[in-house]
C-alpha cells in the first residue's frame, strides 16, 4: 500500500500535536511545581553529562574518534563522567549548587549589561531621539540583577514557572496548527 502525501501531511499534523500536548503538560508541571521542575532539569543535565562522557570515552577507545588532542578529550570525558554521577547522587544539592551558580551569572551579567547601557547612552545622548526608553530599560535590568542576587533561588523558580507559562503558550500555538495541518489535509483528500 502506497502512503499519499495527504497521509504523511496527516501524519506530521499529529506528531505537530503530540508535540503541542506534551509542551502543555511540561509546562503545567513547571508552573504547578517548579521546584521539582528544576531538579528535572539538573537531573536530566546530569544524565546527559554522564552518558555523554561515558559515549565519548567509548569512541576514543573503540570507535575510532581519534584527534590531535587525546589526552584532552580524555580528561574532557572523565570529568563529564564525574560530573554526571556527581549530580545523580545528590540532585537535591546539585540544583542548588548548579541554580545558584547560574542564577549568580545570569545576575551580574544583567547589571554589567545594564551599567554598560548608561554609560553608552551617557556618552552618546546626542545620538538618540529619546533617552529615557534606553535608561528605562537599563535601570530595570540592574534592579533585576540586584533582585537575583539577594535571592537566587527565588529567582530560578521565577524563571521555571515563566518558562512553563511560555511552554504552556507555545504547545497551544503547536497543538493549534497540528489542528489546521489536519484540515488542510483532510481538504486535499476529500
Amino acid at each position: 500500500m502506497a502512503i499519499t502525501v495527504a497521509d504523511l501531511k496527516k501524519q506530521w499534523a499529529w506528531i505537530t500535536g503530540l508535540r503541542g500536548l506534551l509542551m502543555v503538560i511540561a509546562g503545567l508541571y513547571a508552573v504547578i511545581w517548579p521546584a521539582q521542575a528544576l531538579t528535572i532539569i539538573v537531573v536530566a543535565g546530569g544524565a546527559l553529562l554522564l552518558i555523554d562522557g561515558v559515549l565519548g570515552l567509548w569512541s576514543l577507545t573503540f570507535g575510532g574518534a581519534k584527534t590531535g588532542n587525546y589526552w584532552f578529550d580524555v580528561v574532557r570525558n572523565v570529568l563529564a563522567i564525574i560530573t554526571g554521577v556527581l549530580i545523580l547522587i545528590s540532585p537535591m544539592i546539585s540544583t542548588i549548587v548548579a541554580v545558584t551558580f547560574i542564577i549568580y551569572f545570569i545576575a551580574l551579567q544583567a547589571v554589567i549589561v545594564g551599567v554598560m547601557e548608561i554609560v553608552i547612552i551617557y556618552r552618546e545622548r546626542s545620538s538618540y531621539a529619546r533617552v529615557w526608553p534606553v535608561v528605562l530599560s537599563a535601570v530595570l535590568s540592574i534592579l533585576f540583577g540586584i533582585a537575583l542576587l539577594f535571592a537566587p533561588l527565588l529567582g530560578a523558580i521565577v524563571m521555571v514557572i515563566f518558562g512553563g507559562v511560555l511552554a504552556i503558550v507555545f504547545g497551544i500555538a503547536l497543538i493549534g496548527l497540528a489542528w489546521q495541518l489536519n484540515k488542510a489535509a483532510s481538504a486535499k483528500t476529500a
